[in-house]
């Protein structure tokens, strides 16, 4: 989400206070939340009983963009359109559920999905997945919630991160992430609150196993998004010294460390802009200047086993790369990872980038190692 949409500041501070006055007691516009806070649960109303896994099962992460695929959006990747009709929402539904029925992931962590968003049509796309793939439950934190977005033709806002399984999730909870520092308050009023979802994944015989979905700022110019991987890593410390094993991962909207190419503003930049001229200001686009961020993602490399090696990435980035901004380009970037304390099956990690029309990011699979106890 880009701020300058939500630069319209004279016509919010104009409409909250008269919200207010009309009816002190009803819900206001933008919803803040907890530090820490239960999850929602879903589950579908026919339980299939899943295999009972022997020593691995498949877990995915993917940005699946509130399920418009490559289309325009005003908000990123100098789009053009607010909101998309249902039917092509179900289309790209379609096509999102068919790939995940092919490479039938146990547990999959999925970031931008709309519960409830007008731009998205009101269609509930985690119930909808829910419902057409064989997955049996799911939770999800909101990430970005509104009543009303008075910018743009935004209106209702519902977007979430959410985890779904083949197995009982419980302990289900959303951890909030630090808000930006380089926004004003109204402004930061009605923007995105990033959070992680965190939950425990009851299979039988394997205790103490958890599952982590985060999805970090993408357009902060302070120190927000570090503040935000800094906590994903505190949480995967806290759950390591408890004697529990997890799965981990999401979008971290940076590189890793040792990346060929940091500074993405001549690959994002749109008709009009202008950066790294004399003159200009800002000297980079919010969001695509990576370079100060090179060595952020260290300590989890470090102390944490990647679906995706270091090493390996750093041999061949091109084939690992997650994500890209222009809608008719090949992946340019890795922004999306899978992290455990224990072990990934050798040889098992994929990033699909074959899924090309989906969305704007590449899924990442791999096959975890079961830990009995």
């Amino acid at each position: 989400m880009k701020t300058s949409y939500l630069k319209k500041s004279l016509f919010f501070l104009l409409l909250f206070p008269a919200v207010m006055l009309v009816d002190p007691s009803c819900e206001r516009p933008a919803s803040g939340f907890d530090d820490v806070e239960d999850a929602i649960y879903y589950s579908k109303s026919e339980i299939t009983n899943p295999l009972q896994p022997d020593s691995t099962i498949r877990v995915m992460t993917w940005n699946i963009r509130f399920a418009i695929g490559r289309g325009p959006w005003f908000g990123d990747a100098c789009g053009y359109k607010v909101t998309y009709p249902e039917e092509e929402i179900i289309r790209n539904l379609t096509a999102i559920a068919e790939r995940i029925n092919s490479v039938k992931p146990d547990i999959l962590l999925l970031q931008e999905v709309d519960i409830n968003s007008t731009r998205s049509a009101y269609v509930d796309e985690l119930r909808w997945l829910l419902d057409h793939t064989y997955f049996n439950y799911a939770v999800y934190g909101s990430q970005w919630k509104a009543q009303f977005i008075p910018s743009d033709g935004l209106g209702r806002m519902d977007e979430a991160n959410a985890i779904l399984s083949r197995w009982p999730l419980d302990q289900a909870k959303r951890i909030q992430l630090d808000l930006r520092t380089d926004q004003d308050g109204l402004v930061r009023y009605y923007y995105e609150r990033c959070c992680m979802v965190e939950a425990q994944i009851n299979i039988p015989g394997f205790e103490n196993f958890y599952a982590l979905n985060t999805h970090a700022s993408a357009f902060a110019t302070d120190d927000t998004k570090h503040q935000h991987i800094m906590a994903f890593k505190k949480e995967l410390d806290r759950l390591t010294s408890e004697d529990s094993y997890f799965v981990a991962g999401g979008d971290l909207n940076t590189l890793p460390p040792g990346s060929d190419s940091t500074d993405y503003c001549d690959e994002d930049i749109c008709s009009g802009e202008s950066f790294h001229q004399p003159g200009d200001d800002p000297q980079h686009k919010d969001g695509s200047n990576y370079t100060p961020e090179s060595l952020w993602l260290t300590a989890l490399y470090s102390d944490y086993k990647s679906a995706v090696g270091l090493q390996e990435y750093q041999q061949n980035q091109v084939a690992f790369f997650t994500h890209t901004t222009r809608p008719e380009h090949a992946w340019d970037r890795t922004l999306d990872y899978l992290f455990t304390n224990n072990r990934w099956q050798t040889g098992s990690a994929v990033v699909h980038q074959d899924f090309f029309n989906e969305s704007d990011h590449a899924p990442v699979s791999a096959d975890f190692v079961l830990v009995k106890k």
